[in-house]
């Protein structure tokens, strides 16, 4: 069978490698000169299932309201003409409820965990290379409150199988010496051992390579224009280098999912949320982080990436808008300049924006659309790098007839 996939990010690549493990021919569509040049490129690189806490909790609504006026909100709300954002902000906040909060978490952090699973058998079969950190991730907090607060929430994922371990500030700068200077500022924190971190542009470079050696085409610089139906069925997709058909096609677009299939008849609970990043480099190994840590009260997320650290944070409902200055990131360089202040070149740091496609549930779109040879797996989110793996094994099950390991009854199957 050949299978068409739209998208060369970490989900359309892994969806590419999975399905030509089963034996099916892959071709992948890339507007970008290479894979992983978009949301794919400057993400968290945290692998984490303990990080699987859905953004449409019950606080989501204060603080969306807040953002219209403080600028040191998690969440930012953006006034827009863009109908869309109303539409998917009030499925949204219909999601904001303890119980579908809980409902949805326990859902995300099942599809993390089998991706994680995923994610180490390719890693043990290909052997790439990709910065990779497996000392866990410190999820650590500036208070006794929040810290408590924290470690009750934790439960929720321990009950569901997440390995945790609650930390004093003592253990947490054990951990990470180079936080000896910031003990001042850390409460305690949770260590969840079996989260890992890496650079989700490298793995998916190197995945395509492995694609492209076995057979896969992978066709870059290519600007997918519309699809054509024919009845109930995807004939060709039209792109700027000519029509391309398939058996089978996977919409793997993140973002602009939605705005391709509005163009067939299907309407997709995705809209873009910016996130925006910070690489910077190391100078001094001996003064920068070792260990991935995440401070809870300021939503800051720190990883070691190589000769770099990745630093990322906020979540703006702003549309399609990849722009920034400088401005942009100066919360979030003073965050991570009180933690970490000497061994980084912090003036050389490159300054990223880039666009999460959310659901109101924080779940993929996932699985066989209401057209016949249309496949969905799309609307990753937050953690697209950690679900990626998982969604796209998914994918390659349901699509040769097989069941998967992962229960599909607590996902949201594509029903679009």
């Amino acid at each position: 069978m050949h299978v068409l996939i739209l998208g060369g990010g970490v989900v359309g690549i892994t969806t590419a490698y999975q399905l030509l493990q089963d034996g099916h021919d892959v071709t992948v569509l890339e507007k970008e000169a290479e894979v992983a040049e978009s949301t794919s490129w400057g993400n968290a690189g945290m692998i984490a299932p303990g990080h699987s806490f859905v953004w449409s909790s019950p606080a989501a609504p204060k603080i969306l309201l807040k953002s219209l006026f403080l600028k040191n909100q998690s969440l930012r709300f953006r006034l827009s003409a863009d109908p869309h954002l109303y539409g998917w902000s009030l499925r949204f906040l219909k999601e904001c409820t303890a119980e579908k909060a809980r409902l949805n978490t326990l859902r995300k952090h099942r599809l993390a965990t089998h991706s994680q699973s995923v994610l180490q058998d390719v890693v043990a079969r290909e052997g790439i290379s990709y910065d990779r950190t497996t000392s866990g991730i410190i999820y650590f907090h500036r208070n006794k409150a929040a810290l408590d607060n924290g470690i009750r929430n934790m439960r929720l994922l321990e009950s569901d199988g997440q390995e945790i371990r609650v930390i004093d500030a003592d253990e947490v700068v054990r951990r990470e010496p180079a936080l000896f200077g910031s003990r001042k500022l850390i409460a305690g924190g949770i260590l969840c051992p079996t989260d890992e971190t890496g650079s989700s542009s490298k793995f998916t470079k190197a995945l395509a390579d492995i694609v492209r050696s076995r057979g896969g085409r992978i066709l870059t610089g290519t600007r997918i224009v519309k699809l054509e139906r024919d009845g109930n069925r995807i004939a060709r997709v039209v792109t700027d280098k000519g029509d391309f058909s398939a058996d089978n096609y996977v919409l793997s677009l993140g973002s602009e999912s939605p705005l391709l299939a509005r163009r067939v008849g299907l309407s997709l609970p995705i809209y873009p949320i910016k996130g925006y990043s910070l690489t910077i480099p190391i100078t001094d190994p001996d003064l920068a982080p070792k260990v991935p840590v995440l401070d809870e009260h300021n939503l800051v997320a720190i990883t070691p990436m190589g000769d770099a650290i990745r630093v990322t944070a906020t979540a703006e409902f702003a549309g399609y808008d990849r722009s920034h200055k400088p401005s942009d990131f100066t919360f979030m360089m003073d965050v991570t300049r009180s933690l970490f202040p000497k061994g980084i070149a912090y003036e050389r740091a490159h300054m990223w924006a880039g666009l999460r496609p959310m659901t109101p549930d924080n779940l993929p779109v996932l699985g066989r659309s209401k057209i016949d040879n249309l496949w969905l797996n799309t609307g990753h989110g937050h953690i697209g790098w950690t679900m990626s793996h998982g969604s796209a094994r998914i994918i390659a099950d349901l699509m040769s007839g097989r069941s998967s390991p992962v229960n599909l009854l607590s996902l949201p199957l594509a029903a679009a």
